[in-house]
């Protein structure tokens, strides 16, 4: 598999996420299903929203670029991303680069200008083939910077002259930098080979620059296959209109961690099919918090009912959590046999942890049942990505909705204790301490804090 990874000039925002997260579910379960996978995914670490982001900060591109990469494994850790198996940096595969492109101007696909490098998409005759778009309808509905130098007005760079003041490397054709598409050519080659199985991305990456990875990579391999599946993702929205740093309209994963934990932000991603548009709304992101937590309970009520005296191996609730098991396999399977249907497997953990929850109580504990249960729960859980065993702690000082409640539950207190209701007031910081939080009385007013 190889997915088109962040361009490293700012921290990635939600709708990359989308992608990110989506494609780790796809591998996870391609292991759970006994595949080795091979999973690459790279940095484009040099380009001109970097250029022009190092501008502004006043900070060399280069160092930009590493800054981001950095950052972005931070956030990645975070929503529980696997590490790639290679994660290649674009400035990093230059000679490659180079070796294309001078195989596609050998074979007549691209062209010099004063420098600059061209792809003739007029040259390649399958071009569209990806996006089912034709080069006259290209051509009427182009939304590209005219250049009289092009051959024709949907030719893409392969290689950019030096401007003055920007990185560059040494070519045939000048000091320059790598195009966008270019990049993905050669490190996928590299790393994958050609006709390697999947190819992914976010929707807005099917056209241009997949289209143009096809052409300019089956250009230069002379009609061999690229890449065998081409999978995108639907658009994560806001208000109905796409998610994007161009236009402004973004929250960054960074910002969205202060206050949700990011097994929550990846509960919420996952929870509707990949190809259909989810439109970012923080009551859903609630939602997918309780949901979460809704299987986090359930396989911690089932692991304090296991822990207790009298568990038995063998009785009738054991043979019904042992077929409610099989069941959720069965339909949990089903639903990511079916172009990986994560929000129907969903539908699968939950009836599964609807079964156990009515089984917990029982006296004495169908241990067997309830283990099996258990663990089938956890591990279907892990293929898309959520640790049920060891839920996320909440930083505290950060999270506005506990920061909220908590200022209900003092003011509930205060009253009682204006009404020499002493038995509500300490009933009430009993049971918080008992939870880990102290509240504190002070001739300010009271005030809590977690127990460290």
């Amino acid at each position: 598999m190889y997915v088109c990874g962040p361009t490293t000039y700012n921290y990635f925002h939600a709708g990359n996420a989308r992608m990110f997260v989506v494609f780790d579910m796809i591998r996870r379960y391609f292991i759970y299903k006994g595949f080795d996978v091979r999973y690459v995914q790279n940095f484009t670490d040099i380009d001109d929203k970097i250029i022009q982001r190092g501008n502004v900060e006043g900070m060399d591109p280069l160092a930009l670029g590493q800054k981001y990469i950095d950052e972005y494994f931070k956030d990645a850790k975070e929503l529980n991303l696997l590490p790639a198996t290679v994660h290649p940096k674009a400035t990093e595969h230059i000679p490659e680069m180079i070796e294309i492109i001078q195989g596609l101007i050998d074979s007549g696909l691209g062209y010099e200008v004063e420098g600059d490098v061209y792809f003739a998409v007029d040259h390649f005759p399958d071009y569209g083939k990806l996006s089912g778009r034709t080069l006259d309808d290209m051509k009427a509905g182009a939304r590209v910077e005219v250049d009289e130098r092009k051959r024709h007005p949907m030719d893409f760079a392969l290689w950019k002259k030096a401007k003055p003041g920007e990185p560059a490397w040494e070519s045939p054709w000048g000091e320059g930098r790598p195009g966008w598409h270019i990049e993905c050519t050669a490190m996928s080659l590299k790393y994958l080979g050609a006709g390697f199985d999947i190819h992914g991305g976010g929707e807005d990456l099917s056209f241009p620059h997949h289209e143009n990875e096809i052409a300019q990579t089956e250009g230069y391999l002379k009609g061999k296959t690229f890449a065998r599946h081409w999978m995108h993702n639907a658009f994560l929205t806001i208000n109905q209109e796409k998610m994007s740093k161009s236009l402004g309209n973004f929250f960054t994963i960074r910002e969205l961690l202060v206050n949700s934990p990011g097994e929550v932000i990846r509960f919420y991603l996952l929870g509707t099919h990949y190809r259909s548009p989810l439109d970012f709304n923080d009551q859903n992101l609630i939602m997918a918090q309780k949901g979460l937590e809704r299987l986090q309970t359930s396989v911690r009520l089932a692991q304090e009912a296991l822990a207790r005296e009298g568990a038995v191996k063998n009785d009738q609730g054991s043979l019904e959590l042992s077929r409610a098991s099989k069941e959720a396999r069965e339909a949990f399977e089903k639903a990511m046999d079916d172009d990986f249907n994560s929000a129907l497997a969903y539908a699968a953990l939950f009836e599964l942890a609807k079964t156990m929850n009515g089984l917990v109580q029982a006296n004495p504990v169908p241990s067997e049942g309830l283990a099996e249960a258990h663990n089938t729960l956890v591990k279907l859980g892990d293929v898309l990505g959520f640790d049920l065993l060891h839920p996320a702690k909440i930083d505290v000082e950060n999270n506005e909705i506990l920061n909220e409640v908590m200022e209900v539950v003092l003011q509930i207190r205060s009253k009682s204790r204006q009404k020499k209701d002493w038995e509500m007031a300490d009933f009430i910081r009993d049971g918080l301490k008992e939870k880990g939080i102290v509240i504190e009385d002070t001739p300010q007013g009271a005030r809590w804090q977690i127990k460290r």
